[in-house]
């Protein structure tokens, strides 16, 4: 297939672009939902743990809703645009990052907190030793979130509309040739599909037993 490689490059440009926000938007979150106790705490937390349970499928209607041209934001005319699917996938990315990183500082001892206090750390070195604290939690957000974005269909498919040449990617082309019984299509894409995600987690993974030797 001679768009296979236009379809990967699409699917890493989306996709990256979903992880860099969800990472940049959920770590934030999640370090600050740990850290902080406040008035409606609770339920911010409940509605981050429905979100990691949410149906993809769910998300993709509600981004659509959003993003239609009688919803909200249907100013901006993303629908079926790459632009679309990005949000959609920070939608799903988000409350996993949130949520694992909240979880990893939840399993610092109950002393940590004073232990950098003592230090005379505050602001943002706080959050710096923090962070190198949870990073095998930070890592574990990353890794689940990428692997959330990549193998998402329902929704990208929902507000991409899988165009040739616009918006489809590697998930929504397995899907539509699978469907049209065009097998070696769909195998050729899983294969690079397959190869990104072992390519993602070889890497993560060295980087995981690099920090532990450090």
């Amino acid at each position: 297939m001679r768009d296979v490689a236009e379809i990967a490059l699409r699917t890493l440009a989306v996709s990256g672009s979903a992880l860099a926000i969800a990472l940049a938007l959920g770590i934030p979150a999640g370090l600050g939902l740990g850290r902080r106790r406040f008035p409606g705490r609770g339920l911010l937390v409940a509605t981050v743990n429905t979100g990691m349970g949410l149906p993809p499928v769910v998300v993709g209607l509600l981004v659509a809703l959003l993003l239609w041209r009688s919803g909200p934001l249907g100013s901006l005319g993303w629908m079926y645009t790459p632009q679309a699917m990005v949000v959609a996938q920070v939608a799903i990315a988000l409350p996993l990052v949130v949520g694992i990183t909240l979880a990893a500082v939840g399993g610092l001892a109950d002393d940590w907190h004073l232990q950098v206090r003592a230090l005379g750390a505050s602001g943002w070195r706080a959050a710096w030793l923090l962070m190198r604290e949870i990073r095998p939690g930070l890592l574990a957000a990353v890794i689940a979130a990428a692997g959330g974005i990549l193998s998402e269909v329902g929704a990208v498919a929902m507000v991409g509309g899988n165009l040739e040449g616009e918006t489809r990617v590697l998930t929504t082309g397995i899907l539509m040739y699978t469907q049209m019984g065009r097998f070696g299509d769909a195998l050729a894409l899983a294969a690079v599909l397959l190869g990104l995600t072992f390519v993602l987690a070889a890497a993560l993974t060295v980087v995981q037993q690099q920090r532990r030797r450090s």
